[in-house]
């Protein structure tokens, strides 16, 4: 959905631009905090 690697989006996890949540050793990214982040990414584009 992204088009990023899994080594961006840790970094995204770590820099606080996705949120996320743990299902046991499982790793979950909301879809809330990738259609936001996307949203953010179309407005610094167009800025």
């Amino acid at each position: 959905m992204l088009s990023i690697g899994r080594t961006k989006g840790y970094e995204l996890i770590a820099a606080g631009e996705l949120e996320v949540f743990k299902i046991g050793r499982a790793t979950r990214i909301t879809v809330a905090s990738i259609l936001a982040f996307m949203e953010r990414q179309i407005a610094n584009r167009d800025a």
